[in-house]
């Protein structure tokens, strides 16, 4: 009798769309919302792309 193994679940990168195992995500645990990065590259892009929203506004 075999034994499956659970599957980890698969995530989108919150820039770059890629996905990626939840159990090698970034992630930035907002108020609302988590938002999830497949690494340093794309989680910097993030802030500077928050940064710019918050200047704006």
């Amino acid at each position: 009798m075999s034994q499956d193994k659970p599957q980890s679940e698969q995530l989108a990168c919150d820039i770059c769309l890629k996905e990626i195992p939840d159990s090698v995500d970034s992630t930035f645990e907002g108020d609302d919302y988590i938002s999830h990065f497949c690494g340093l590259e794309c989680y910097d892009q993030w802030q500077q792309q928050k940064a710019q929203k918050e200047e704006s506004a």
